[in-house]
Order: structure tokens, then C-alpha cells, then sequence
């Protein structure tokens, strides 16, 4: 069981304009959400939550998937729903005397050096060991970079250069449950969504926001596939790393993948190595712990192939399938076009166009389009994900309430786990499994908002 939660980057394009504050942005372009959903946080007839996230940019998070397919066109649903609220909002800016273009961008770190991110969830096990549990996922974590990496033009004063992540820089720490003073690998919250005696919540922070469908595949299920081995009980090699911070950032910033980092007994090795040594692992596990699928076979795949990329530095091998390495071609392509060096701010505007969501002025869109950047899913799955919740998890109860409460009018509230009616007897519904897809205390809420009359007891 997993999901995404995506932090868009908010830009308005209004030179001739007045000041805009970000706020004042996110107001127009929630409009129709908050004249629905009485809020600027809801929870989507597809059962994900969309909202205005502290520091005035739009999140969405996608409803519990168990499927890596559904949670793709999920993720990919988001990129047009929130897309889908532009157009109101510059035309409400318009209104108000404000004539400009409101951008979306599925990255990272903004030009002054603010970084928000993609978070990722996967439900696992409840242990007493959960913090020994997720240290020991780390140097997976740190390292995994060079092949899920969203790719970046780094500008230091030692000049420009291309590094795997955008967000390596901006970790502070492994382990923390803070989530404001601090900004950990890994969020160790107790905030499972579901029964908590029974379940935590693995929250990880520390990856990129990932364009490509194929990069979110191998992001997302090969740390799905650690994780089986993990919760299976069966050892790891031990990989620890002496210098959290300092590996993260050296293997970022190493596009050759030779640099070593230091591991806690004393051995150095490369990002290379310590992913094979994973990616091998993985592939013992193949037929007893892990189930051999296609998907499974895909997975490890693409995970050898970018792996081997690094290594050799062809990246012909991944160039239309990992971010990092379709966005550094484009960007090589335009240096070589305009005779420019890499800190060029040409290049600056085309790294943020290839994040821009917009399906007519996003360059990764066009790649796409082109047939230079594989998919996972057709994009009927990705229309259909707009409106309809995964069939297979409790986010289809929560899906089918919602849409059922919007169109009687009838006020509602809904979280991960509660849904409730407002008026009558207020009852509450818990929905503390996130495997249950049918639920007969949710029938009768529906028969409820079909006929208020029937009682809900």
C-alpha cells in the first residue's frame, strides 16, 4: 500500500502587473475548490486530498494505492486536476486588474533556494525496532539517487554543474519527526492512517519529484521491494554510512558515479556499488519473498539498465525513461543549439518548462508526446484516475461518498480514515483497514444522502 504527495511550485508571469502575493495566487486559483468544498483542503470524488499547503502552493496527494499502476495515474491524475484550476484562476487575476500566467511546476527547489517536495508513504508493519527499521533503509535511500533522481543544473561559486537531485542539498538529517524545524530523509511521525496497533507509516522525503511515469515506477517499487525483504525479517547488507549528509550531497553531485562515500566500518564505495549490491539482493529474493510479475521483472530492468548507465556513462540505455537523464540530454541538445555555458539562464527557463505541468507548455509533455519519454499507464487510466478513486482499496469507499455527498449538497467531512455526515445523528464512519474496498456502515451512509429521511443508526 502506497501514495504520493506532491508540493507545485506556484509562479506568476505578470511583468506590467503589481504586486502579487503568493496568497493572494493560490486564492484565485482555489476558488472553485473552496466554492465546492466550503475549503481550501479537500478530499477529491477520486478519494485524494488537494490543498493549499503552508507557503501558499497547491499539494496533492494521492488516494492509498496497492498497485504501482493505480498509484501512476493517480499521480499523474493530480498534474491535470490541479492543472485544470488555471484557468479560473488568471481569469479571476484578470478581474482584479492583474493580467498574467500562472505556472505549475512539479519540481523542487525554487531560483531563491526554497525546496518543497514529493513525499512518498508506504504502510509497513508496526515494530517496536520501527526507527532501527528505518535507519536501516537509509544508505538505500541516500544512494538510490543516481537512478530515480529528478537531475538539476547546480550553480555554485566554483561554476555549474549537472547533479542526479535537487533535493540532496536540501536534507539536514536521517531520522526526525519534526516537520517545520527539520527536514529528515525519512519522517518518522507516528501517523500511520490506519489501525495503529497494527500499522506504521514509512514517510520518505527525501526523493524528487519525478515527471516521468518510469521513473516513478522504479522509484517507488524498488523501495516497495526493499521494504518486502525488510519486513520479511531477512538481513541487509550492512551499508550504514558514516556521514549521512555529507554522502548524500557527494553522490548527488558525482554525474560519473565514481566518488566513494565513507561507510561506518570504514570502507568507502561508490553509489554504484552499494545499488548493485540492493539490486542484487532483490533479484535473491525473486520467487520467495517477492513474487516474480512482469512488473517485478520491469522494475529490476530499468534498475540494472540505470544503474549500468551511470557506470559506463551511456545514457542511451535510460535517456526516454529516467528523468535525470532525459532532462540532462534536452539539456545538452539546447547547449549545443545555443553555444552557451551551463549556468546560462537560457537553460535555467528550460529546466523549469520541463516541470511545467501544462500539457501545452510543458516541454516534458512534448517529449512525451514525441515519443521521447516512455509511459506506464494509457492515458485513459490517467482520465479516468481525474474522477474515479481506486477500485481495490478504501479510497474507493471514500471516493464513492464523497461524490455521492457533493451531489445531494449535503455537508460532509472526510479525512484519511473518518467520513461523516453533517446534521441528523452526525455519525461517523472509521475506516481503520485501508485493504477494505466494501464497508456496509458506508452503505448506509450513502442510502442516507439518497434519502434523508432513513435513518443512519
Amino acid at each position: 500500500m502506497f501514495g504520493l504527495e506532491t508540493e507545485f511550485g506556484l509562479h506568476l508571469d505578470a511583468p506590467n502587473a503589481r504586486a502579487v502575493t503568493p496568497e493572494e495566487v493560490a486564492g484565485h486559483l482555489f476558488h472553485s475548490v473552496v466554492k465546492w468544498g466550503r475549503s481550501s483542503n479537500v478530499f477529491l470524488p477520486n478519494a485524494s486530498r488537494l490543498y493549499i499547503d503552508v507557503g501558499a502552493h497547491p499539494e496533492y496527494a494521492t488516494a492509498e494505492c496497492d498497485t504501482l499502476t493505480d498509484l501512476i495515474a493517480s499521480d499523474k491524475a493530480g498534474e491535470r486536476i490541479v492543472h485544470g484550476l488555471v484557468e479560473e484562476g488568471e481569469r479571476r487575476l484578470a478581474d482584479a486588474g492583474i493580467d498574467g500566467t500562472i505556472h505549475l511546476y512539479k519540481n523542487n527547489v525554487d531560483s531563491a533556494g526554497n525546496s518543497y517536495g514529493c513525499h512518498e508513504n508506504y504502510l509497513v508493519r508496526r515494530r517496536a525496532d520501527f526507527r532501527a527499521f528505518a535507519s536501516a533503509l537509509l544508505p538505500f535511500l541516500i544512494t538510490r539517487q543516481i537512478v530515480t533522481g529528478a537531475g538539476t543544473i547546480t550553480r555554485s561559486p566554483a561554476g555549474a554543474h549537472y547533479s542526479f537531485s535537487p533535493r540532496a542539498d536540501h536534507m539536514w538529517e536521517g531520522l526526525s519527526s519534526a516537520t517545520t524545524r527539520s527536514r529528515p530523509m525519512i519522517n518518522t511521525r507516528d501517523e500511520p492512517h490506519a489501525n495503529a496497533e497494527l500499522y506504521r507509516r514509512m514517510h520518505v522525503i527525501v526523493g524528487d519529484s519525478s515527471m516521468s511515469e518510469t521513473t516513478t515506477l522504479l522509484k517507488v517499487g524498488a523501495t516497495d521491494l526493499i521494504l518486502r525483504i525488510m519486513e520479511a525479517r531477512q538481513p541487509l547488507p550492512d551499508l550504514a554510512l558514516a556521514k549521512e549528509m555529507q554522502a548524500i550531497r557527494d553522490v548527488a553531485h558525482d554525474l560519473t558515479g565514481e566518488a566513494t562515500v565513507e561507510l561506518a566500518d570504514g570502507r568507502r564505495l561508490t553509489a554504484v556499488q552499494i545499488q548493485s549490491t540492493y539490486l542484487d539482493l532483490v533479484r535473491a529474493h525473486v520467487g520467495g519473498v517477492i513474487e516474480p510479475t512482469p512488473e517485478v521483472e520491469r522494475i529490476l530492468d530499468l534498475w540494472e539498465r540505470g544503474i549500468e548507465a551511470v557506470r559506463t556513462q551511456d545514457l542511451s540505455q535510460v535517456d526516454t525513461e529516467l528523468d535525470w537523464a532525459i532532462k540532462l540530454r534536452l539539456i545538452e541538445r539546447y547547449q549545443a543549439r545555443l553555444g552557451c555555458a551551463l549556468d546560462d539562464p537560457r537553460l535555467a527557463r528550460l529546466e523549469l518548462a520541463y516541470h511545467d505541468i501544462s500539457p501545452t507548455r510543458g516541454l516534458f509533455h512534448r517529449l512525451q508526446r514525441d515519443g521521447l519519454a516512455a509511459t506506464v499507464v494509457e492515458d485513459a487510466a490517467i482520465q479516468h484516475a481525474t474522477t474515479a478513486p481506486p477500485a481495490t482499496t478504501r479510497a474507493a469507499l471514500r471516493g464513492r461518498f464523497v461524490s455521492a455527498a457533493v451531489a445531494a449538497g449535503q455537508d460532509f467531512t472526510v479525512d484519511w480514515v473518518h467520513l461523516k455526515l453533517a446534521g441528523g445523528s452526525k455519525r461517523t464512519v472509521l475506516l481503520k483497514d485501508p485493504f477494505r474496498n466494501t464497508d456496509e456502515r458506508v452503505d448506509v451512509l450513502l442510502t442516507a444522502l439518497e434519502d434523508p429521511s432513513a435513518p443512519v443508526d
